[in-house]
């Protein structure tokens, strides 16, 4: 095993100050490890190995003059297909932007950039960001590290890949309704939500070049790494107003509490009623809870008073409607045609599962959409939000599980899951646990928790108040300390 790619991040950058390994030597090791087994992944789609050693040399050369870029002096990371890199493809796994070379980069990978990062290439996702698989039309499916014949979730399968098997040690991801998140709890790696509008989205594809900005709520910027701290620095980097994107708040980053474990107030919760879980991701998080327990803190199982799952997808998906009525192309991804599939394949499993999972039903409000409707919707949101935000002041956080499934295999879109006997549409399967945080705009962390029998990664959603990442990461540090770290899959 090349041990120096499985390092933090915090670790590399203090090793390349100290003169340990220099930024070329780091460089090359993750080349070595990427030329070893991306072929069989495919996490990493556009390679952009030339410039990052050009970029790796200058890095040295600057710490020999004394200068220091910044908090990731001479560190290569990757960036998820969709955000704009200056003079690196950009094409979001979508045909018509095969050969787009952005002259900008995207806010968040300039900042990345000014820290000292140096870009080593693209991940692989699904196209235009829209799959809990990661497929698309020009690049080979990703695979997951732990078993090559399951999927590595989506839409950030790529990151998630590159991270487990240390092609790459952060990455950039999007989420609209799961797509840090779920492909985390997949691979067994560490992934942020952050809060609604915290981060800003300029130059991040699904919003093709060319059309107006439509994607206006629960499109959210988080990060995949190995550890805590590397998200928290990541984080750290990203966040704060953009001139670029004038919604985005000036708003300062928290000071945790720095409540003991002991002293934390924590809710928890198995599976939604409507939506069971497999027995293995019920067993881990009741264990997590019990194990939390015996530390003193108070542990309580707790859904907030009128949660609904059907009610909440049904708004979410409005929103999500509204938000995608004009921003999709229609030459290549039409939404409808989307829906429709999704409700054919949602006939699958029992009456409850195939209503939950029958969006066709939005398809009116799709198709011919109203300003009064966008506004009711957009008003009812901000109702569910208040009321969820009341709801979480009487805890410190809120674990719930990301998933009714661990990593599936590989199957033909939106098809059907079976959890414990039961057919769900893959949709439901994972949108229920994740979307209704996007809907929400509440930060969210996802941990490693175990493993099934199998030996596929379980994670844990780490919910936290709006606006407060700083303390849902500084309970998530305690949190992991007790539930289990980062594992790399064997063979890495």
């Amino acid at each position: 095993m090349n041990e120096i790619v499985f390092k933090s991040v915090v670790d590399m950058v203090q090793m390349i100050r100290d003169r340990q390994i220099s930024a070329v030597e780091l460089l090359d090791a993750h080349l070595e490890q990427i030329a070893q087994h991306n072929s069989k992944l495919n996490a990493i789609c556009t390679l952009d190995a030339e410039k990052a050693r050009t970029r790796a040399k200058q890095a040295d050369e600057a710490l020999t003059k004394g200068e220091d870029w910044g908090a990731l002096h001479g560190v290569p990371v990757t960036i998820k297909d969709i955000f704009e890199t200056a003079g690196l493809r950009t094409t979001a796994g979508y045909i018509p932007l095969r050969d787009y070379i952005p002259q900008q980069d995207a806010t968040v990978v300039a900042r990345l950039r000014a820290a000292g990062a140096i870009i080593l290439g693209k991940t692989n996702a699904a196209e235009l960001a829209a799959d809990y698989q990661s497929i698309n039309s020009l690049f080979s499916r990703v695979n997951n590290p732990w078993n090559l014949a399951y999927t590595p979730g989506g839409s950030s399968g790529g990151s998630a890949a590159a991270i487990t098997a240390g092609l790459s040690p952060l990455d950039l991801g999007n989420d609209f309704g799961g797509s840090v998140r779920q492909p985390a709890h997949f691979c067994g790696v560490y992934g942020l939500k952050s809060t609604d509008r915290r981060i800003s989205t300029a130059g991040m594809i699904p919003e093709v070049p060319g059309l107006p900005l439509c994607v206006r709520q629960m499109m959210t910027v988080g990060c995949f790494a190995r550890s805590l701290e590397d998200i928290r620095l990541c984080f750290s980097l990203l966040t704060g107003a953009d001139v670029r994107r004038p919604d985005v708040p000036p708003v300062p980053l928290d000071t945790p509490s720095g409540k003991a474990l002991s002293d934390l107030k924590i809710a928890w919760i198995d599976e939604w009623s409507e939506v069971p879980v497999a027995s293995a991701i019920r067993t881990a998080m009741q264990k997590t809870a019990q194990t939390l327990a015996n530390t003193g803190a108070k542990v309580e199982r707790w859904l907030p008073q009128g949660f609904d799952t059907s009610k909440m997808l049904n708004l979410y998906m409005r929103v999500a409607a509204y938000n995608n009525t004009y921003a999709q192309p229609r030459d290549r991804y039409n939404i409808r045609r989307s829906l429709e599939l999704i409700a054919r394949t949602a006939t699958q499993g029992d009456k409850k599962l195939r209503q939950l999972g029958d969006f066709s039903r939005f398809l009116p409000e799709l198709l011919n959409p109203s300003l009064k409707g966008y506004f009711a919707t957009l008003t009812e949101r901000d109702r569910f939000i208040a009321q969820l935000d009341m709801a979480l002041e009487s805890w410190d956080v809120w674990l719930v599980p990301v998933a009714a499934t661990a990593a599936f295999t590989h199957r033909p879109a939106w098809s059907a899951v079976e959890v414990d006997g039961r057919a769900y549409p893959y949709g439901v399967a994972n949108g229920a646990y994740t979307m209704p945080f996007n809907l929400s705009g509440h930060p969210v962390i996802v941990i490693p928790m175990g493993q099934t029998q199998n030996g596929l990664p379980i994670g844990i959603q780490i919910v936290g108040k709006r606006w407060k990442e700083m303390e849902l990461m500084a309970i998530a540090q305690q949190l992991d300390q007790v539930i289990g770290t980062f594992q790399h899959p064997p063979g890495y």
